[in-house]
């Protein structure tokens, strides 16, 4: 059977202490012609100076590794540059290391024990600029804002503005601030600045917690 050709290959890197599961990841993306991995390691240290040295399009980072952990391998690589898309690929579900993970940069979130057509979904996803969260892990966030919004006072939607309404719509979609940008026609940077003040006013720590709670609102129609 002729498998589908894409218009362009993403390129990936791993970094995880498990040789295993690398080895297992590298399998499943050598069936697929539109993600290919270019390089796997279990030091973190080594994972960031590859990094930047190959400015791969994606990295998948484990959250739990013996030398650095993966939050702060992510900052590390934040700081020193990489753009690309860096997923966190772990095996913790706890809402704090999701919400700490995408507050110092990842552009998403995903289980372990996801089957492999959804990891291979999901990543690309990720590849075209999407945020991408493993399932349960919305439904456990949309929990979380659900007993918080018990709480006295929650903000309303009627507290944004006209342009924070669309770029929160956007989010819901799980479009990146670069994909916003580009569709608004304004500046990343622009795109950033709303984010951080609709974060603010609804009383939101991340942009996983603004979509989830604009799903619920139903403003992601």
């Amino acid at each position: 059977m002729a498998r589908t050709t894409h218009d362009h290959s993403a390129t990936i890197m791993i970094i995880d202490d498990h040789p295993l599961l690398r080895r297992g990841v590298r399998q499943l993306l050598e069936i697929e012609d539109d993600l290919t991995l270019i390089f796997d390691t279990g030091s973190p240290q080594e994972g960031i100076e590859q990094a930047i040295a190959l400015d791969p399009d994606m990295l998948l980072l484990d959250l739990s590794m013996p030398d650095m952990n993966g939050l702060e391998a992510l900052r590390q690589l934040r700081e020193t540059g990489y753009a690309g898309r860096i997923i966190m690929y772990t095996v913790s579900d706890q809402e704090d290391d999701v919400v700490d993970a995408l507050q110092n940069g990842a552009d998403g979130y995903l289980l372990k024990d996801m089957e492999p057509e959804d990891m291979v979904h999901q990543m690309r996803k990720a590849a075209k600029g999407r945020m991408v969260i493993s399932e349960n892990l919305t439904a456990r966030l949309a929990e979380a804002l659900h007993n918080q919004r018990s709480a006295p006072a929650m903000p309303s939607v009627e507290s944004l503005t006209y342009r924070e309404k669309e770029i929160l719509r956007e989010l819901a979609a799980g479009m990146s601030n670069k994909l916003i940008a580009r569709k608004l026609n304004i500046a990343e940077g622009t795109v950033k600045v709303h984010v951080k003040h609709l974060l603010k006013k609804l009383r939101l720590r991340s942009r996983v917690e603004a979509a989830v709670w604009a799903v619920q609102e139903r403003l992601d129609k």
